[in-house]
């Protein structure tokens, strides 16, 4: 699957990033149910809309805390893999801490940037030198009226695939 034909075309037409939508959910099947969806995607950003939904609550009808972590990963991997070559790099989250601070009662977007010199100094340079790499992305969940609902901070563990293959 070519990713990068893929998040180029859902930059400029709400049709191919609907095809890229159902790609994603049939390619990572545990959120197809969630129903995650690209609002929107730059370069260097993307927005991903978590809906409010039977399936994404909790017992107090409210979006589970489960889903908006699953948010914050998704928007944070999207964005890197825009920065990364799906073929020459591989991404493993290694950890993951969620602070919440507002219950979700409707609709909530995760809005993630990250400037292409920051992947070029703190990712693709230190690369050259080391097998892997740590990065942390911070990012916060809102719902549509602005209501901060959590904040997370994904460690991201970051390998170029000939490490990967050369070391088993």
């Amino acid at each position: 699957m070519n990713l990068e034909r893929y998040f180029e075309g859902a930059q400029h037409s709400a049709s191919k990033r609907s095809i890229l939508n159902r790609v994603l959910w049939a390619g990572i099947p545990f959120n197809g149910p969630h129903k995650l969806k690209i609002d929107a995607i730059s370069p260097e950003s993307v927005s991903v809309l978590i809906p409010y939904k039977r399936k994404n609550l909790n017992h107090l009808k409210g979006l589970h805390a489960c889903v908006l972590a699953t948010g914050a990963e998704y928007a944070s991997g999207l964005v890197l893999l825009q920065h990364l070559s799906p073929k020459e790099f591989r991404l493993i989250m290694k950890s993951m801490e969620v602070e919440y601070h507002y219950q979700g009662k409707m609709d909530a977007f995760v809005k993630y940037e990250l400037p292409r010199q920051e992947v070029e100094n703190e990712i693709i340079d230190k690369l050259k030198d080391e097998n892997k790499v740590a990065f942390t992305c911070h990012i916060k969940v809102h719902d549509k009226e602005g209501n901060h609902l959590c904040t997370s901070h994904v460690h991201w563990q970051i390998k170029r695939w000939s490490a990967v293959t050369s070391r088993t």
